[in-house]
């Protein structure tokens, strides 16, 4: 059996506590943000890659529900968010209250011991009531909350679900979609506190902004900033607000097994940007993506950059063929992939990182060591250590030995 290290998780998630948005706010916005009430839900479905709820009203029967409510919004949480600990038969697309949550969901101290429990020494945890991105706070009418709402997230996310952590909790941030330059200005203002991480949209047409192709460089700002304080871009699967399917009457296990494909049209994205070539020491990351799709879109990439230059659009701007350029500037991650692992001298093994889902519904937790042992099987020890620790720690810049 192989001797697995201590885990660095590259993909884990946090239920936000009560008090994130509220301790923080001027006076003036609480009321208005972010703030946990709790009602009874009247039903509760994900179908064709879409989440849908019903607030029951007064007099009506329904399950508790912990709500989130910001401006006109109430969004309701739901147990595929904070699976941890239940049987896989009792993990339904249903309603959650905070009381009926693992406590390793949303507080520090019960989280680091899930950690122990898991083998997993160092966790980055994306967001969960601003979604995967922050594109929550992008979508309010209200400007002025929106910003305020993330640099209260990102204080929070350092200056306490990290802090005293020696480093086993790694911040993560959120920025400011609807402005690139202020998205800038919160990159380098969270890098002085030793942030190294932040999240973003794969596919931000999807959320209503320009792609990463805009002939205006709209990313521009955001971008530079992130090359240049070594800040990594963590792209999760569902950061679209769209989950791929096949038509709307698709039962959730269509969606469910084509998660990957927003990752894959993402890399295609990035790889034929030239990006790459602008901001040469930039570097991504897909969460959740797994990996065994790579060796066939490099492939393919690499085919239609050479073939296709006459009228592919991407001669006088990808100067290097997409495999090489992901090598240098991607990284993939994974948590149960048998086909991926055995590809990997095609996709790079320095290319390669690992994740617990921890609390999701698709979470190996507790037996992520047990599960990472069972899937190495075959692979040097110099291979498995790169996989489930050195090459995060390499992405993430972490000071951890």
């Amino acid at each position: 059996m192989p001797e697995i290290p201590k885990i660095v998780s590259v993909d884990d998630h946090v239920i936000e506590p009560a008090n994130v948005w509220q301790d923080r706010l001027p006076a003036a916005y609480k009321e208005v943000g972010p703030r946990l009430d709790r009602r009874k839900v009247k039903n509760m479905k994900f179908v064709g890659g879409v989440f849908s709820y019903e607030a029951a009203a007064e007099n009506e029967d329904g399950t508790w529900c912990d709500w989130w409510l910001i401006e006109d919004l109430q969004y309701p949480l739901t147990r595929l968010s904070a699976a941890a600990g239940y049987p896989r038969d009792e993990i339904t697309v249903s309603p959650i209250t905070m009381d009926d949550m693992r406590k390793g969901c949303w507080d520090q101290k019960a989280r680091l011991e899930d950690m122990d429990v898991n083998h997993v020494g160092a966790s980055l945890a994306f967001p969960s009531f601003p979604r995967f991105c922050g594109q929550t706070f992008a979508e309010r009418n209200d400007r002025t909350l929106g910003d305020l709402c993330v640099k209260a997230y990102n204080d929070w996310m350092i200056d306490e679900w990290c802090a005293g952590t020696n480093g086993r909790l790694i911040p993560l941030i959120i920025v400011q979609l609807w402005d690139s330059q202020l998205a800038a200005d919160e990159i380098r203002r969270n890098a002085a506190r030793g942030c190294h991480a932040v999240t973003f949209s794969e596919i931000p047409p999807f959320l209503g902004f320009p792609s990463i192709h805009d002939k205006d460089g709209y990313w521009d700002p955001f971008l530079a900033a992130c090359e240049e304080t070594d800040t990594v871009i963590n792209m999760h699967i569902g950061s679209s607000s769209k989950m791929p399917s096949t038509s709307g009457d698709a039962p959730p296990a269509v969606g469910s097994t084509l998660t990957f494909a927003n990752a894959c049209y993402s890399l295609v994205d990035w790889l034929m940007s030239g990006v790459f070539n602008r901001f040469p020491s930039l570097v991504i990351a897909y969460s959740e993506g797994q990996i065994g799709w790579i060796p066939y879109v490099l492939e393919r990439a690499d085919v239609v950059w050479e073939e296709n230059r006459g009228w592919g659009g991407v001669a006088d701007k990808v100067l290097e063929p997409p495999s090489e350029l992901f090598r240098k500037h991607v990284y993939g991650c994974f948590f149960n992939d048998a086909h991926g692992l055995r590809s990997l001298d095609d996709i790079g093994r320095d290319r390669v990182t690992y994740e617990s889902d921890y609390p999701h519904s698709d979470s190996t937790w507790p037996n992520t060591r047990a599960i990472a042992e069972e899937q190495t099987k075959g692979l040097d020890d110099e291979t498995i250590r790169m996989i489930m620790r050195d090459n995060a720690i390499r992405m993430l810049h972490l000071d951890t030995p």
